[in-house]
């Protein structure tokens, strides 16, 4: 076992683990680290605890210290120089006529390196703009593109359900999501509807996929035949939300459809819901849809 604490550089971003070296430090501190870009101030989010040598990635790097408050006036007065960078950045690229859209820049903590995040439809010739940023800042410059969730995530707002957005506001990292989520927790697949302002699919499908799952193994289809504490019947619908099924049994006088939990009812004739869903059918039901112009791959990639 390892002891370790986990350190955050950004609001919602990836938590790095890193050795106290024996230093004092708590959950709430600010600490000054060395990574692999550099000497960096990040807050210290997972207070010390062991953790599985599996669990690490080798080398561990230490704590340089407990930041102090010259620290602090230090790493602000770097956020203010990071809001020149980005404009004297953004003068250039219309300089040189660079189809790119800048997005954040980052000083690291002891301004060796400047990082000019932005995105781009293709690959993109800057190094004439790297020549003239480095004339201005004489540090050593980094420009990275980055894809349309991270895009998201840095510049933030509110989602399709109103809320702050899910990835700038508390997702560390991103999950696969895939459209095959939606087909199984029974949504449209008409990628306007469930797509998020980076125009992926929206991450939240992914956090009760598994509940779904769960569900759907023991939730017969329509036509199966099962036993229900008032005699065995015919599936006739089913709700995977409610975890409910309506069945029809037949009685000597009538013929009821009544409902039950799926949890009352034992599997007699049939199958269940879980079932692999294949791309054709995901293809067949997009393509039935009405004014949906859509890369059907592009979906199935995700």
């Amino acid at each position: 076992m390892v002891t370790v604490v986990g350190i955050r550089f950004k609001k919602a971003g990836k938590i790095y683990y890193f050795d106290p070296d024996g230093i004092e430090i708590n959950k709430g501190d600010f600490a000054i680290v060395e990574t692999a870009r550099g000497i960096e101030f990040g807050e210290v989010v997972i207070g010390k605890r062991e953790i599985s040598e599996e669990d690490i990635v080798s080398p561990l790097k230490k704590v340089i210290r407990v930041a102090t408050e010259e620290d602090k006036l230090k790493n602000l007065q770097n956020k203010a120089k990071e809001e020149d960078a980005f404009s004297i950045c953004l003068t250039k690229i219309q300089e040189h006529g660079l189809p790119m859209k800048l997005i954040d820049v980052e000083y690291t903590f002891d301004n060796n390196k400047v990082i000019f995040y932005f995105v781009a439809d293709g690959r993109i010739d800057f190094r004439e703009l790297v020549k003239d940023l480095a004339a201005i800042f004489r540090t050593r410059i980094e420009l990275r593109q980055i894809g349309v969730r991270d895009e998201s995530k840095m510049v933030g707002g509110l989602g399709p359900c109103g809320r702050p957005m899910c990835c700038s506001s508390f997702l560390g990292e991103f999950e696969p999501v895939s459209i095959k989520m939606a087909k199984e927790q029974n949504l449209s697949l008409n990628p306007s509807k469930i797509s998020g302002v980076c125009g992926r699919l929206m991450c939240c499908l992914n956090y009760e996929q598994s509940t779904y799952e769960d569900i759907r193994k023991v939730t017969p289809i329509v036509g199966s035949i099962v036993k229900t504490p008032e005699g065995e019947g015919e599936v006739v619908e089913n709700s995977i939300i409610l975890e409910m099924v309506k069945v029809k049994l037949k009685t000597p006088e009538d013929v009821e459809i009544k409902p039950f939990s799926i949890y009352d009812v034992e599997l007699i004739e049939g199958e269940y819901e879980h079932r692999e869903i294949s791309d054709d059918e995901i293809k067949s039901e997009i393509q039935d849809l009405d004014d949906v112009d859509v890369d059907i791959k592009q979906l199935l990639d995700e």
